[in-house]
């Protein structure tokens, strides 16, 4: 993500989730002997028996988290006649700064995990062309307003504050619920979270606080810090690492992680998860791809667009990387329908804003868990 806004953050949870003994639906890759450290979309620009309609190569840029089953690769080979290149590039920042570096000369066809914290930037540096491909239903409530044709959504999800419900079970102590309450003595010392300037979920978080508290979120952070929250780099560090339910003996029972993390910590053989995300807290993120401007294989692009866009594709999302699909009537995996539950009214900030002021929030933000 899908680490979108989604992310090394969401390769990272399978680790977590081995090597803590927890249990998911399916891991990336599994159920068809694929192999996710190769795997790319796939496009249902045919069908098949049909004859490919292309030829040569269509090139995706994407970041570090990007995997979909081989399957869905050779799928989307066999109907559309391309061969799919995948170029990595880092995390959906550092994806939309060398798009943004490489605006005059694309390094791709496609790029796809600029999000929504990013988005007004790839625009503004004009990354994308515009495109005819139609959005399916559900996928139009996820546009950036006047970019509907160029920043197509592929998928969502939500950054969110989980909790150790056994922890807190064992404590004998209620969980907090929302932001505010993670400033109460009550839990000092108890939150983990990721870095704003090294982590993806880390400034959504950031984000979230901004949209709650208006120009007072200084003083929350503030308040937050004298209460002991923990800054680490990386989700990996956050939950892996420091959370009581990540793998590694954590001593802290409140972590920043995302509304689909519960789905992974339900122990063998049993129907409760140990983990709640506290739906009051999250931010939502979207994760798009668009034609490169400029792009040497626009047709090939469009095509693989399209199969971002397919039922195939979607479906596979929430096993592969761990985001929701955007696409209207998607079915989910068992574990998501009963534990990865979505917040009614996630905090959104809007892009123009986020583009406008995300360096000077940064620093302030910077000296604020620096002192």
């Amino acid at each position: 993500m899908r680490p979108s806004l989604l992310r090394t953050a969401r390769r990272a949870l399978v680790a977590a989730v081995a090597v803590s003994g927890l249990t998911a639906c399916s891991l990336v890759g599994t159920g068809d002997g694929d192999d996710s450290s190769n795997a790319g979309p796939s496009g249902s620009t045919g069908s098949p028996g049909s004859t490919p309609a292309g030829g040569g190569e269509v090139v995706l840029v994407t970041h570090d988290s990007f995997a979909l089953p081989t399957s869905l690769v050779q799928q989307f080979e066999a109907e559309s006649g391309y061969d799919l290149v995948v170029r990595r590039s880092g995390d959906a920042g550092e994806l939309t700064t060398k798009l943004a570096l490489t605006a005059d000369d694309p390094t791709g066809d496609v790029a796809f995990g600029v999000d929504n914290t990013f988005a007004q930037r790839a625009l503004a540096e004009h990354v994308f062309a515009r495109t005819d491909v139609a959005l399916p239903p559900g996928a139009g409530d996820y546009t950036v307003p006047g970019a509907e044709d160029m920043l197509l959504p592929i998928d969502h999800g939500d950054v969110c504050v989980n909790v150790d419900t056994t922890w807190f079970r064992d404590h004998d102590l209620a969980p907090p619920a929302d932001l505010a309450d993670l400033t109460d003595p009550a839990y000092r010392g108890l939150f983990v979270t990721p870095s704003a300037l090294t982590s993806s979920p880390g400034l959504a978080f950031l984000l979230g606080t901004i949209a709650e508290y208006g120009d007072e979120w200084q003083g929350y952070w503030e308040d937050l810090m004298a209460n002991d929250a923990l800054v680490v780099d990386g989700w990996t560090d956050a939950y892996y690492g420091e959370f009581t339910q990540g793998g590694e003996q954590g001593e802290r029972p409140v972590v920043l992680s995302y509304d689909s993390s519960p789905a992974y910590t339900v122990p063998k053989g049993s129907e409760e998860s140990t983990t709640r995300a506290l739906l009051d807290t999250c931010v939502e993120q979207v994760e798009y791809a668009g034609l490169l401007a400029g792009a040497a294989n626009p047709e090939g692009g469009r095509a693989l667009l399209e199969f971002l866009l397919s039922d195939d594709v979607q479906a596979a999302l929430p096993t592969s990387m761990y985001v929701f699909p955007v696409v209207d009537g998607t079915p989910l995996p068992r574990t998501w329908a009963q534990f990865a539950v979505q917040p009614d009214s996630p905090y959104r900030v809007d892009p123009v804003e986020i583009g406008a002021n995300r360096d000077q929030w940064l620093e302030q933000w910077r000296e604020i868990v620096t002192r």
